[in-house]
């Protein structure tokens, strides 16, 4: 099995309902896959780069675990992007991520139906991600398909709610689970 990494960029997991859950799934089910949480390792916002950028060269697929927060990333994770993808090591001539696996896994507040054309937001989900697969690009990382669930919104939980979101999530982290599996079925990737 190839290694993966999954970086969780969850700004604070200890209110998370739908992130935390499946970041739990994926542990139990896949014991073997190293899960970096940034809004524990990094409560200052003192990124140690060093030490993000080793577990990036261990890995063979890397997983972005996280709350779409304004169309994108969470501040922490925009964080350690900004300070951890450098020149040098993640893009450029110099560069050392090239030919890994990049999967994002998100969650998204709201529901499906306001991400298409005809809805609120005008526009459908994977419209927004068109910076994700840009930085791919950049850093010669294979995106991969998205895995998402939209719909996992922290306005008005009940317990009703709360426990309708622990079900998706462990669908949705179900599907990833799938994801995982299959990219380690595929031939070594020569790094």
């Amino acid at each position: 099995m190839p290694n993966i990494l999954m970086i969780s960029g969850h700004p604070n997991l200890a209110a998370s309902v739908g992130n935390i859950t499946i970041l739990r799934e994926v542990a139990s089910a896949l014991p073997d896959v190293e899960i970096r949480c940034l809004d524990t390792l990094y409560p200052d916002f003192k990124i140690n780069v060093a030490a993000e950028q080793d577990a990036l060269l261990k890995a063979d697929v890397i997983v972005w675990q996280f709350p779409f927060s304004w169309y994108s990333l969470p501040g922490i994770m925009k964080l350690w992007l900004d300070e951890v993808f450098l020149h040098g090591f993640a893009h450029g001539s110099a560069a050392k991520l090239g030919g890994k696996k990049l999967v994002l896994s998100f969650t998204t507040g709201a529901p499906q139906a306001l991400y298409s054309s005809d809805g609120f937001f005008g526009h459908d989900v994977e419209d927004y991600l068109i910076q994700f697969e840009t930085t791919a690009a950049l850093c010669n990382l294979a995106m991969q398909k998205p895995v998402y669930t939209c719909g996992v919104s922290y306005s008005d939980r009940d317990q009703i709610k709360i426990a309708q979101q622990k079900i998706m999530a462990k669908e949705h982290a179900s599907r990833l689970i799938t994801v995982l599996h299959a990219l380690s079925s595929e031939p070594e990737m020569a790094v």
